[in-house]
């Protein structure tokens, strides 16, 4: 009998205490917003920015989606028919990866098994660190298979485009300001230039999301790496726009814990125009 009478406490808590959906500030979509993490990392850096837009009332809806070594992706949790703003907490179980072509494959994976159990059309992402290769290899390989859900909204929080320091950055990464062009490219970035005839036209919204220590760097990416982004998409895509961030919350590992970066993404993927 007290077994029963904590269940029905523990759901009654589940049900009164869940925040109520926030119908006035946040849109009320069912495309899902999928968060990939960066190298050596998991699921758990993505946890604030996503608990951040539950507490926000953007939705009620957060899952997992753990990739293991052979691509094979197994969904922890369950999306009820018309969920608002459903999140997905992608995990790599290889998390050190760093053929961009096969973080590429494990991205498509996840979407084709949201796909395959949920029929979704649209979706928006989330990367951070080596996420963004993720993303935009992803692009870059599968953005012709036009059976695969339309991206909406992408946000990249600090992306190494055009290198790291310490390992591929360019002897000379600096650019254009106005276009953000790279004086000189990394391999992989060389790679991506097809992006800008292969990236979906006028389809999807961009923010790039950069920190900076006061030394044009988060402490592991150089401004310049992460701003050439630019070149590769702003043409093609509807529309997009930079967020520098300063202060200690700039460094690279705390932007994922940063209100600020918080409040940049519930405004740029769910607020109400």
């Amino acid at each position: 009998m007290l077994a029963i009478v904590l269940l029905v406490l523990v759901f009654l808590s589940a049900v009164f205490l869940r925040p109520k959906l926030n119908q006035t500030s946040y849109v009320q979509s069912t495309i899902p917003t999928l968060f990939f993490h960066g190298y050596g990392s998991s699921a758990n850096a993505e946890k604030h920015m996503t608990q951040a837009a539950r507490k926000a009332g953007v939705t009620q809806t957060i899952i997992r989606a753990n990739v293991d070594t052979e691509g094979q992706v197994t969904l922890l949790g369950e999306i009820p028919t018309g969920a608002i703003n459903p999140i997905v907490e992608v995990n790599y179980q290889d998390n050190r990866n760093a053929d961009y072509h096969q973080d590429a494959r494990y991205a498509k994976a996840v979407v084709m098994k949201l796909q395959e159990t949920y029929g979704f059309r649209e979706i928006n992402m989330v990367g951070h660190s080596m996420g963004n290769m993720s993303i935009l290899f992803y692009l870059l390989d599968y953005a012709h298979e036009q059976n695969l859900p339309q991206l909406q909204k992408v946000v990249h929080i600090a992306n190494h485009v055009n290198g790291l320091e310490g390992r591929d950055l360019p002897a000379d990464p600096s650019l254009d300001e106005q276009t953000g062009q790279p004086k000189k490219m990394s391999t992989s970035y060389q790679e991506l230039l097809a992006l800008r005839d292969r990236y979906p036209k006028q389809q999807i919204d961009v923010l790039n999301v950069y920190g900076d220590l006061e030394g044009q760097s988060d402490g592991s990416v150089l401004n310049v790496s992460s701003k050439s982004l630019k070149y590769l998409v702003s043409e093609r895509a509807t529309s997009y726009t930079e967020e520098r961030i300063t202060g200690k919350g700039a460094q690279h590992s705390q932007l994922h814990e940063n209100p600020e970066v918080d409040r940049l993404l519930l405004d740029f993927l769910w607020g109400v125009n």
